[in-house]
């Protein structure tokens, strides 16, 4: 090979070294190139990762506060807050689609504090939160509920004037100047497929992201869960102090604020009046028509206390036909007015089928008639009691209690026992002698006949030989001992109450076990033991007027000498009215056959008395009574 040829050679080796370089070098340009995308990417994803990590996190946050026992309008405020934090919002607040009236309109519910705010407020003559917003059915806001769409617009003057279109242009015109917002952004907001409202975002962007709107759906889903939930927890809420019926306040609620407002009316010196109020004729309605009536009566009632309450009222169903409203800062006297208008209104009721229906009414006022919560409830029944028996579908102002005569005091009393059930009596025969005591006498029937005709038809269901007018006799001997013994004449009507009500504890007790003719048994013994104990604070404890009567009642079993029950007290430690009580009992007890024996004389049975002076009486009581009795042989 000639040198030339070496040299072409070696030229075309040199030119395939340089030929490889550069493709080489074009490798690696592409390869680098590649590699400087790829960060590129990377590093957007990463951002893109992060921020989705920080959204749910955010989302996380909201979710556990949702689930805490705050309420609705701070979770939501912590939402709206969140979400302009997190997304740079100019503003965000939530509006929600109410009804009034059968007008439709927009209201402010939460929102961010901001400068648009604080802008638009500064133009406007009231903040915007408190106003009432043009609803427009055919405009964004409707268009976002109705199509489920998320609407964005930068017509920021469209959006004023479809809340507000009266708005003078003027005002309009301040509070666009040198506005920063460049669009507004609606998200529809619905709770259990149910339209409830707008999230909206005033943005200083023309247009969202994609992954921007992505978000916003996540957040407008969990606003709908967070009203959810809190509306789950109003419901359950409610059904704790509302009555299923009349979806009024119930006797718990009723009884909680009414200590708040006795507490608050102590305080500022002002009063407060309660009415009480009983549907007339229940009874009758449940029998002739069925219960179905009886309700449809009962919610008629509810109805019209709503129609007539002030906003600060309170009206509550106590149980059954019974009703209590009480007035903030009223006293008698509007009180009175208050409650005839209640009444004319359930007088002008005509139902179907049932026709009009009446109820009577009790008006008293705290810190007129009682400054005590309890006494004022019970003189409230005492007037609605009155109520009924002077004729119904009227309004009676309560008494003092001072001013309520010992006849009053017990005819209530049996009211309030039979109406409330407090005793295990079947419904017609308690509606029966409920019926009796709210009729109004006539010249031939005292309250005293009426009183002593319930007394002895009570005792008779738990001692069948029992006899009519006994109970009569046992007041006129209680009451002649009292005098003896130098009694008050509040001491006396004390004492006659007791003796109209010291065996209604026998109620409770087994019928078969207080007519055995066989010895009892120990336990049995105790048993019946417990009866002045279950008068005393089962039966009588919850009514308030007649707690001053309630020892004497329960300690009408105790003996002199201390072997008595159910306290073991002895001697002057027993209440003089017990004693006596103890005595008048007893002797009619000897006198009136039993199952397991024959009635004993007048006199065999004052042998018997005597015998156990000092041991299970009084001596000095035993004297007057022995002298009480021989004298009413004369």
């Amino acid at each position: 090979m000639g040198f030339f040829d070496i040299l072409k050679e070696f030229k075309n080796q040199i030119s395939e070294v340089e030929n490889n370089i550069y493709n080489n070098k074009q490798d690696f340009l592409e390869i680098y190139e590649r590699n400087v995308q790829l960060e590129k990417e990377i590093s957007e994803r990463t951002k893109e990762l992060d921020a989705a990590n920080h959204r749910i996190l955010t989302l996380q946050h909201i979710w556990e506060m949702m689930n805490s026992s705050k309420p609705l309008s701070s979770v939501l405020d912590t939402i709206v807050n969140t979400l302009q934090g997190e997304l740079g919002y100019l503003h965000c607040c939530i509006f929600q689609k109410k009804e009034a009236d059968r007008q439709i309109y927009m209201k402010l519910i939460s929102h961010v504090n901001s400068q648009l705010l604080d802008r638009v407020n500064s133009a406007l003559p009231a903040p915007v939160q408190s106003l009432n917003l043009h609803y427009d059915e055919k405009g964004i806001f409707a268009q976002s509920l109705v199509n489920k769409k998320i609407m964005e617009t930068v017509d920021l003057r469209a959006i004023i004037k479809a809340a507000m279109p009266d708005l003078a242009e003027s005002v309009v015109q301040k509070i666009l100047n040198n506005a920063k917002s460049r669009s507004v952004i609606l998200v529809p907001l619905y709770t259990m497929d149910v339209e409830f409202g707008w999230l909206v975002m005033f943005s200083s962007r023309e247009e969202a992201t994609d992954g921007e709107l992505d978000f916003l759906n996540l957040f407008a889903r969990q606003i709908e869960l967070a009203i959810t939930i809190a509306d789950l927890f109003q419901a359950v809420k409610n059904q704790a102090v509302t009555d299923s019926l009349t979806t009024l306040y119930n006797r718990r609620y009723f009884e909680e604020f009414m200590e708040k407002e006795a507490t608050r009316s102590l305080r500022t010196n002002q009063p407060f009046t309660l009415i009480g109020l009983d549907l007339d004729y229940l009874k009758q309605i449940n029998d002739k028509h069925g219960h179905i009536y009886g309700d449809l009566a009962i919610k008629t009632v509810a109805d019209v206390l709503k129609i007539n309450a002030r906003s600060i009222d309170v009206a509550a169903r106590m149980g059954g036909e019974e009703f209590n409203v009480l007035l903030p800062g009223i006293d008698s006297a509007g009180g009175l007015i208050a409650a005839e208008r209640i009444r004319a209104a359930i007088a002008d009721c005509n139902l179907e089928q049932i026709g009009k229906i009446t109820a009577s009414i009790g008006v008293a006022t705290f810190l007129e008639h009682s400054n005590k919560v309890d006494e004022l409830l019970e003189i409230t029944d005492q007037a609605m009691y009155s109520a009924k028996r002077n004729g119904r579908n009227q309004v009676q102002l309560a008494k003092p209690i001072t001013e309520i005569s010992w006849q009053e005091v017990a005819m209530n009393t049996f009211m309030d026992i039979l109406s409330k059930k407090r005793i295990p009596v079947s419904k017609e025969f308690a509606y029966d002698l409920y019926k009796k005591l709210s009729n109004a006498p006539d010249e031939k029937t005292t309250p005293k006949a009426m009183l002593y005709s319930v007394a002895d038809m009570l005792a008779k269901t738990y001692n069948p030989l029992h006899a009519a007018g006994v109970t009569r006799l046992k007041i006129i001997f209680t009451t002649g001992l009292a005098k003896n013994f130098d009694f008050t004449k509040e001491e006396t009507d004390k004492l006659r109450i007791a003796t109209l009500l010291y065996d209604i504890g026998n109620l409770m007790l087994p019928q078969e076990l207080l007519q055995k003719t066989e010895p009892l048994t120990a336990e049995e013994k105790e048993q019946i033991m417990t009866h002045p104990v279950i008068a005393a604070r089962e039966i009588l404890e919850p009514i308030s007027d007649i707690q001053d009567i309630i020892p004497i009642i329960e300690h009408h079993h105790e003996n002199w000498d201390g072997s008595g029950y159910p306290g073991k007290m002895a001697g002057k430690t027993i209440p003089i009215s017990s004693q006596i009580i103890l005595i008048v009992d007893a002797y009619f007890a000897l006198i009136e056959p039993r199952a397991y024996r024959k009635a004993l004389t007048p006199k065999e049975a004052l042998e018997v008395i005597n015998q156990d002076s000092n041991k299970k009486w009084n001596p000095d009581l035993v004297k007057e009574f022995m002298i009480l009795v021989e004298n009413d042989f004369k």
